[in-house]
């Protein structure tokens, strides 16, 4: 995962400058706890404990504080996650490990299926387009690793997250469907989801 960024330090007895990283931060919570209708300047100025002047000193409008939140979005959950497989050489190892990472978040946060529901504010839209892109093209590379000619990879890699999207819906809409990720029945239900998708 990205690493938070160090505050510079202050005087002792005065709170540290809150920076435009923490607004998006902020930001993001508040979508996956209500949509993008909580990002709001005032409820996250109380969340962060401070006023609507440290927004502005970072933000000229909500607008500005929606695409920093959607760029933090892609670059811990999408860069971030990237760059933890990467360090896995085999490529059908880094394919279960995005999997079973990206499974295992999707149940844990609930943030992405929220920015799914608003995909039709034009922000989101444009963010989800971009990391959909990314996202797919990444693991279209890890099939073609695999030896899948390149218009097969894509395929792999579209369906696959087409899975994963599912995946994600499922365990928040209508978990009792999916058998409970600490039962060894899960493990095998993401294993042979994985077979199907690896098979020659």
């Amino acid at each position: 995962m990205a690493q938070r960024q160090q505050r510079p330090r202050q005087d002792s007895g005065r709170k540290p400058r809150l920076t435009a990283q923490d607004w998006a931060d902020a930001a993001l919570a508040a979508i996956a706890e209500g949509g993008l209708a909580a990002v709001a300047v005032e409820p996250l100025a109380t969340r962060l404990g401070t006023t609507k002047g440290s927004f502005y000193w970072h933000f000229a409008n909500r607008d500005a504080l929606i695409d920093a939140a959607l760029d933090r979005w892609a670059e811990i959950n999408t860069e971030g996650t990237i760059a933890e497989v990467e360090e896995e050489s085999d490529p059908e190892l880094r394919i279960r490990r995005l999997f079973a990472f990206a499974v295992e978040a999707a149940a844990d946060d609930p943030l992405e299926v929220s920015l799914l529901a608003t995909a039709a504010h034009p922000r989101v839209a444009a963010a989800l387009h971009r990391v959909t892109e990314r996202r797919v093209a990444y693991v279209a590379q890890l099939f073609a690793a695999l030896g899948f000619p390149p218009a097969e990879a894509r395929r792999r890699g579209l369906l696959a997250y087409s899975v994963y999207l599912g995946h994600a819906q499922l365990r928040h809409a209508a978990p009792s469907v999916l058998p409970p990720a600490e039962d060894g029945e899960f493990r095998e239900y993401l294993d042979e989801a994985l077979g199907v998708l690896m098979r020659r």
